[in-house]
């Protein structure tokens, strides 16, 4: 993760795509990585595109943006699965289907938590801040840590995080550890009550162009709460 390089514009088109055919093929899903962090005021993201699914949806899911035209790939880790959106210029956006992350033990207790939030003109359900920066603190490791990307989403939506349900779901990682060093010694994280929780509640999503079935074009979510932010219309360096 994190060799493919696309615009901002191409990972919002795949975004768009690719949300359409997991909720056309029905399956729970909830946006993620770093474009989940952006959709809250982070940098923007000119990597990969990651959606999180249940364990046993993943081969559905992969099946359902093949059926969009995506090209598939199974790569030899065993907690996601590739697709990858070719533009009419050549270029391909990657779409990571995260399924098993290490640090996060439920999956679908993670769906359940997911925000809805306003992302490129759609309302979308996004994973929790909590869980996302769990699950990139989690990735770390002798091969991939540079921090330089992780202190910058910390640094813009800080208030959002809860940070010490974080550091207790990541004790036992030494480059969490290191993280929560650099973290506070920047000043990024500090004393001070845990961000307020929304309420848990029906909300719904709606991909724009590409209406569900029924007589509604929006699609139900049951049980995810709607985050206050509204849509992120600037685009920062990533």
């Amino acid at each position: 993760m994190g060799e493919a390089r696309s615009t901002f514009e191409e990972i919002e088109s795949s975004l768009k795509t690719a949300a359409a055919a997991l909720r056309d093929a029905g399956l729970p899903f909830a946006l993620a990585g770093s474009v989940a962090c952006w959709a809250r005021g982070a940098p923007q993201s000119r990597n990969d595109l990651d959606f999180l699914v249940r364990p046993g949806d993943a081969e559905r899911a992969l099946e359902a943006l093949v059926e969009r035209g995506m090209r598939p790939e199974r790569p030899p880790e065993g907690w996601l699965l590739k697709a990858w959106d070719r533009a009419e210029d050549g270029s391909e956006t990657l779409v990571d289907l995260i399924f098993g992350p290490r640090g996060i033990p439920d999956v679908g207790a993670v769906l359940e938590r997911a925000q809805i939030v306003a992302v490129a003109a759609l309302d979308l359900p996004v994973v929790h801040l909590d869980d996302v920066m769990v699950m990139k603190l989690h990735a770390f490791d002798e091969h991939a840590c540079d921090y330089r990307g992780i202190l910058a989403i910390a640094r813009a939506v800080r208030e959002q995080v809860d940070w010490e349900d974080v550091r207790t779901r990541t004790a036992e990682s030494p480059f969490a550890r290191a993280f929560f060093t650099m973290a506070e010694g920047l000043g990024i994280v500090g004393d001070g009550p845990p961000p307020h929780r929304p309420t848990q509640a029906a909300a719904r999503i709606r991909v724009e162009g590409h209406p569900g079935p029924g007589p509604s074009d929006r699609w139900q979510a049951p049980g995810r709460a709607t985050a206050d932010a509204g849509s992120v219309h600037e685009h920062g360096d990533g």
